[in-house]
């Protein structure tokens, strides 16, 4: 029986650095029918260069400008032609056998969109790691968390979450899609440049009807922050306004005013606790975030009516937390993702 071909899609921004360490282990993969497609963002450094001279059997995408995470990995789909794509952050390491369980879940489960692999820290591999661990989920404000990383807490790997489940969101870290239905629905939001886009997309698909899944057989090391160290002042605005936008798209129209009014609250919460700290950068950071969301709600409402021309029944069954993260983690002690779904 012949492989479904996969495209290994890693968008690069000045990383040749992680493209000289990681690269390496993604062409060693033991699944026969995949190809590799770097998309580069208008690096400085010599990332192009360094991959046409070590690697050049490998496809290259060179953009005219810096489109960010989500504009840039829009502008690879023209350039695939199978029917499943991986989305692979450039400083992920993969094992050899990594991508066999991700197509076996996606040929017997034809109505999953996307799913993510287990995520383990590349620099504490005995831990989960904070972009996706082992499954994004999230709660009933907005809040993203995953199934074995709650806010900043990392839980240690002890073979805990070993079971393939559905979730709400598929960390763009390491992310297999099925390619017709991003012809259908589309990727990622553009506007967004980086951050909760692929929560966005994941989201929207699950709107549409599709699944989201984690399948822990298959494992990677994410080292995270790459690009953007967390904490970040600009980290921190771009996870703030794309939250409160990924809210407002694709929660029923008749609970947003409910949940961004609530949001604005938390929001404040944050604001004020960073303000004990001295954190005056996150502080501008989150009133920035605000004063963006609210000046666009305008463009966003006229798109959450062409996403959705019927409108949204109700919240996702799958990958959504009834309550609030953001209580139950600091007031109620809940350090665990086994304790909040016992």
């Amino acid at each position: 029986m012949q492989e479904a071909g996969v495209t290994i899609v890693i968008l690069n921004y000045n990383g040749r650095n992680w493209l000289e360490k990681f690269l390496p282990s993604v062409i060693q993969t033991t699944y026969q029918s995949h190809q590799i497609l770097v998309v580069d963002n208008a690096s400085t450094d010599d990332s192009v260069s360094f991959v046409q001279a070590q690697f050049p059997d490998i496809e290259l995408l060179e953009l005219p400008e810096n489109y960010g995470f989500a504009e840039g990995n829009n502008r690879a789909i023209p350039h695939i032609h199978t029917p499943y794509f991986v989305l692979l952050n450039s400083d992920v390491e993969v094992t050899p056998d990594w991508l066999e369980p991700l197509v076996t879940r996606m040929e017997a489960q034809p109505q999953i969109a996307a799913l993510q692999p287990k995520i383990r820290a590349y620099n504490q591999q005995t831990h989960f790691e904070y972009a996706g661990a082992a499954g994004g989920f999230i709660d009933k404000w907005g809040y993203p968390f995953c199934r074995g990383r709650i806010f900043d807490v990392l839980e240690e790997d002890q073979g805990q979450y070993e079971n393939a489940l559905p979730i709400l969101w598929a960390t763009g870290a390491c992310c297999m899609v099925r390619t017709e239905v991003v012809q259908k629905i589309g990727l990622f939001d553009g506007d967004f440049f980086a951050h909760m886009e692929e929560i966005d997309f994941c989201w929207r698909a699950i709107n549409h009807g599709y699944e989201i899944y984690c399948e822990p057989a298959s494992v990677v090391y994410h080292v995270g922050g790459g690009t953007l160290p967390q904490g970040n002042p600009r980290k921190t605005y771009l996870n703030a306004r794309n939250s409160l936008f990924c809210l407002y798209k694709n929660t029923p129209s008749q609970q947003t005013v409910g949940k961004i009014l609530t949001r604005l609250l938390l929001d404040g919460v944050w604001g004020a606790r960073a303000l004990l700290q001295g954190d005056v950068k996150t502080i501008g950071a989150i009133l920035k975030a605000h004063g963006a969301f609210y000046r666009g709600l305008g463009h966003y409402r006229k798109l959450k009516k062409e996403i959705y021309p019927q409108g949204i029944s109700a919240v996702p069954s799958q990958g959504y937390y009834p309550r609030s993260i953001v209580w139950d983690h600091f007031i109620s002690g809940k350090k665990k993702w086994s304790e909040l779904f016992p």
